[in-house]
């Protein structure tokens, strides 16, 4: 454990980690699904989605991205720490998966007289997909994940917590991160055409 700024934090992935592999999520999907083709400002959207939705869970303490980039970000982060029963509770559960994915729905729905260009269901879904990706990578972290709260118990991988990552250790700098980067790099490179053609020329 850490200590940051007199708050005890748990260590999860790093947020550059986080984006770089939200992002691959999102290609993996787009390449797997083949979705109807989207116009560009609907790809932007999608993709700021799921760069947000990929740190979203993190919300439940003062110190993440999340919360850095906001001029008071901390004040609203010890807040919303204390309403999530802190770091890696519920924002880190099956149950906050449903509950970010109803308020960004809604969050989305209402913005949507602003943007009504974009199709708000691609960046819903992408904003899904982000969350998601969270969970899973923080499974690979000693302290596990929540999945399935209320049932006090998580999971992680490997089942054997010394065999998982450290935050910012050598294992997620010099192997996990490399590795997702490779891994984004050969699904674009390799799908080229078709990730070109998911997006309409104007």
């Amino acid at each position: 454990m850490v200590n940051v700024r007199g708050w005890v934090t748990i260590s999860s992935m790093t947020g550059r980690t986080h984006d770089l592999a939200a992002a691959t999520a999102l290609v993996a999907t787009a390449i797997v699904l083949q979705p109807t083709p989207v116009n560009l400002a609907t790809a932007l959207a999608a993709l700021l989605a799921n760069q947000i939705g990929g740190i979203a869970p993190d919300i439940d303490q003062p110190t993440a991205p999340f919360w850095r980039n906001l001029p008071i970000g901390g004040f609203f982060g010890r807040i919303f720490g204390k309403l999530l029963g802190g770091h890696r509770f519920l924002s880190h559960s099956l149950v906050g998966v449903v509950v970010f994915g109803l308020a960004a729905r809604a969050l989305i729905n209402f913005l949507h007289p602003l943007m009504p260009h974009i199709d708000i269901g691609i960046v819903w879904v992408a904003f899904m997909i982000g969350v998601c990706s969270h969970l899973v990578m923080d499974s690979f972290t000693r302290e596990g994940v929540p999945w399935l709260l209320p049932v006090p118990v998580k999971f992680g991988f490997p089942p054997v917590r010394s065999l998982r990552v450290t935050t910012g250790k050598k294992m997620e700098v010099i192997l996990i991160f490399p590795l997702i980067a490779l891994g984004l790099i050969w699904l674009c490179s390799t799908h080229y055409v078709l990730l070109q053609q998911l997006i309409l020329r104007p």
